[in-house]
């Protein structure tokens, strides 16, 4: 990555502390570019934010309508959730209505980011299972589909039927033949494209029809922001403070998409040095610069021009978008 620009700044009193550098693309439905931030053409693992492009074979293949799933079961395949029970127990359902368990995954044990999740399998003394995966509802979408196909256990194999079929989505969507891709926590293939290509899928994904399949999936985001990542997360908060008319989603490493079905528009950004917070104040700068975000709103307020505060509980900082975004 080369040209990024300053996305996201960290003062300390009058001073600024620290810079996150990135680069965001927003694209029409045409697939045209309207604003642009470093280098478009930066070649990007998108990481989770791309599990709707993924979840694409899951509804167009069949298999989502063969097995009877709701907008509940596609909100978890798009989402990075906390392993709280309201995920779980979902992902624990949706498992026995496959007739398959948990040893059926294939992407490995978390602990569950939510508090109360993690503190019950410490008092149960038990281990946290691949259900607590941030990705098991993805993965729970990859069995959905694997067995509508009939195909082999190994479902993130690069060269499974699930895998090929994802990458044929991703390739369509994004317009652009993928280079290659890398592992992801997950241990499903997370396949490279270019900014421009992840916003122009974005932007797909917001100008998509009723009842096609990008927009059952945006509108099973929106539907069920709780699903998607869980309390105190980004996407939940943001989502809820756009009253449903945007999705968005994280990545790991600093990634970030919007879908603005409105505006059918697509956005996506990258911040080089995987800084979260970073990510998270940026999307919030685009997406009120783009009017569908309240500067002011309380959710905002926290990643925008968000209070940094010591262990006595005073404001010694901020976090702000750099003044290109604004």
């Amino acid at each position: 990555m080369s040209n990024a620009v300053s996305m996201a700044e960290v003062w300390r009193g009058p001073f600024l502390e620290s810079v996150h550098r990135g680069h965001a693309v927003v694209c029409d439905d045409t697939g045209q570019i309207v604003h642009a931030w470093g280098d478009p053409q930066a070649t990007v693992l998108p990481r989770s934010s791309s599990k709707m492009l993924q979840a694409l074979p899951l509804i167009e293949s069949g298999a989502a309508d063969a097995f009877g799933l709701g907008t509940e079961h596609l909100a978890l395949a798009c989402a990075s959730h906390n392993g709280a029970a309201i995920h779980t127990e979902r992902v624990a359902k949706w498992l026995d209505h496959l007739d398959l368990g948990d040893d059926d995954f294939r992407c490995g044990p978390q602990e569950p980011d939510d508090r109360d999740a993690r503190n019950a399998l410490i008092r149960a003394q038990e281990r946290p299972c691949q259900m607590h995966n941030n990705c098991s509802g993805k993965h729970s979408g990859f069995l959905t589909l694997n067995k509508h196909l009939g195909a082999g256990p190994d479902y993130v194999d690069p060269d499974h039927a699930v895998q090929r079929a994802c990458l044929e989505a991703f390739e369509r969507v994004t317009g652009e033949s993928s280079p290659g891709f890398g592992i992801d926590g997950c241990s499903a293939p997370n396949f490279a494209t270019s900014l421009h290509g992840m916003a122009r899928a974005m932007a797909h994904f917001a100008a998509a029809p009723t009842g096609s399949a990008e927009e059952r999936l945006r509108t099973a985001m929106t539907l069920h922001p709780e699903l998607v990542a869980g309390e105190g997360r980004a996407c939940t908060n943001l989502m809820r403070a756009m009253g449903g008319k945007v999705a968005i989603k994280t990545g790991a490493e600093a990634f970030f998409i919007a879908i603005i079905p409105e505006l059918k528009m697509g956005v996506a950004l990258k911040i080089e040095d995987g800084g979260t917070r970073a990510a998270e104040c940026a999307i919030a700068a685009i997406l009120v610069k783009l009017g569908v975000l309240e500067p002011d709103h309380p959710e905002t307020l926290k990643y925008l021009n968000a209070p940094i505060r010591n262990r006595c509980d005073l404001i010694t900082g901020a976090v702000r978008a750099a003044p290109a975004l604004i």
